[in-house]
């Protein structure tokens, strides 16, 4: 498939294999159907004065793969996610996640339904340790309620359960050191992996990473990219937002490309970087140089382009 053969994994389930295959087979147009879409998206519109931000017709993502979303700054990738997730409402539009309807339903409870993300900003709560961070994003967690929490013997099992599982993935993310650290004295890096191993409490069907690699040393890279990998033979569908043309060679099956708000190309990794159109999205309409070509990207491996690009920051927050 797509992924560089170095970085994929050789110990994948028989239905991730089977759903990257698949995708070998698609129609490479925006708004393609999948052979088993986790998440649906009709319609969705989003618009801060006046300026389209997201106006997609039609995207599926398909289960069990790495799907990246890319596109110049100010193309409405977090925006879309922040709509997806219930961080914000849309215009108009509706969405599924695994066949249930999630338009109009607030974080809390998307995130139960099984999709989580993470963010741009980390939001590790600084003034609480490592552990307590990863205690908090398990779910069915009886001590939260006002009643059990005043009778020990009811949640102190679960709280053991949820303690062994947080170290567990710590050490996964090889954090287990700092478990007992403050989060706010963590580097940048070491908040990402947190903030992904966090993620992962819930256990969910659909894990959203908003630019993983940003602020990341290059010692850290390697390791994120191989968690994110994990993820996927494990079973866990991936979609992120990256422009890191690198990473999104290298690790995506199936690659997704937003401009202006719009889909405007999709297919396996190397297609889409020799596409006229996600070619033009970046680089404007007048050339004829291949995005494929490393010559393009800047020591970061990003696109030298996006500095003059809209922020997409300045689209959520209006002046």
């Amino acid at each position: 498939m797509s992924a560089d053969p170095q970085l994929a994994g050789s110990h994948a389930l028989p239905e991730v294999a089977e759903a990257r295959a698949a995708l070998a087979a698609l129609d490479q147009v925006p708004g393609v159907a999948k052979p088993d879409p986790m998440l649906v998206a009709d319609g969705v519109q989003r618009t801060f004065g006046g300026v389209h931000a997201v106006d997609v017709a039609h995207l599926e993502v398909q289960r069990h793969v790495i799907t990246a979303l890319i596109g110049p700054n100010g193309a409405g990738k977090t925006t879309f996610f922040n709509l997806m997730t219930g961080f914000d409402k849309p215009d108009s539009g509706h969405w599924t996640f695994d066949g249930v309807s999630l338009a109009g339903v607030p974080a809390s409870r998307v995130s139960r339904s099984g999709m989580v993300r993470t963010f741009q900003l980390t939001k590790a709560l600084s003034r609480m340790t490592v552990l307590e961070n990863m205690r908090l994003g398990a779910g069915s967690q009886p001590g939260e309620r006002m009643l059990t929490a005043l009778v020990r013997p009811l949640w102190v099992a679960r709280e053991r359960e949820i303690t062994d599982k947080a170290m567990d993935l710590l050490a996964r993310f090889k954090l287990d050191t700092k478990k007992d650290d403050f989060a706010g004295s963590l580097s940048g890096g070491q908040r990402k992996l947190l903030e992904m191993a966090r993620a992962l409490m819930s256990d969910p069907k659909l894990v959203m990473l908003d630019e993983p690699m940003a602020g990341v040393n290059p010692a850290l890279t390697q390791s994120l990219l191989g968690h994110i990998i994990e993820l996927r033979d494990e079973g866990t569908t991936v979609l992120f937002v990256e422009h890191d043309m690198h990473m999104v060679r290298h690790i995506s099956d199936w690659v997704v490309v937003m401009a202006q708000g719009k889909v405007v190309a999709e297919g396996p990794p190397k297609q889409v970087m020799d596409d006229q159109a996600v070619i033009d999205a970046y680089l404007g309409a007048h050339h004829d140089t291949d995005l494929g070509d490393d010559s393009l990207l800047d020591e970061g491996g990003r696109i030298d382009a996006e500095a003059d690009a809209e922020s997409e920051a300045e689209l959520e927050e209006p002046k």
